[in-house]
């Protein structure tokens, strides 16, 4: 895990509407602060993406991190306006500072925010890893949650990253 980042993408609040949870939210939580406390121990870094737009407003009840995860003010926090979560932020220069070469990605959503931070990450030479069951999404009009999961997963395997 040296040299090795945990990035945690837009697990907040606002992602999930009022009257349609997020697919698996319970577990995909627990799995997060799983990792986080090896993070801890290990004591790599663990990154917050929190993404602020017109509905997840900066500082906004929607815009907090999800209640039950096990963050602290020792880790590091980056807001992004895009999909693309070192799109117009200091991410890259971050992660660069602390020598980091190698990611661990999980969060929401699953098909956008996540997918496109693991595609740039993975242009921009990165090593990428997962924990399979760390994302979650919504059903959308055309597929239920749990197959654009399994379809982005089995997409990323081996292409992108490596399944822990």
């Amino acid at each position: 895990m040296e040299n090795t980042a945990l990035i945690i993408i837009d697990l907040q609040i606002g992602v999930q509407p009022e009257n349609v949870p997020l697919y698996n939210l319970t577990n995909v939580l627990d799995g997060v602060n799983q990792r986080i406390r090896l993070y801890r121990e290990k004591n790599n870094p663990i990154i917050f993406i929190q993404h602020n737009d017109g509905d997840l407003v900066l500082n906004s009840p929607k815009w907090q991190l999800f209640r039950e995860l096990d963050n602290k003010d020792t880790d590091i926090y980056v807001n992004k306006t895009h999909a693309n979560s070192f799109f117009k932020t200091d991410l890259n220069d971050q992660l660069m500072k602390l020598n980091i070469n190698s990611l661990e990605i999980c969060g929401a959503q699953t098909e956008y925010c996540v997918d496109t931070t693991i595609r740039m990450a993975h242009g921009l030479g990165y090593k990428l890893f997962m924990k399979k069951g760390l994302t979650t999404t919504l059903n959308s009009d055309l597929l239920g949650a749990k197959t654009i999961i399994e379809h982005h997963e089995n997409i990323w395997n081996n292409r992108f990253l490596t399944f822990l």
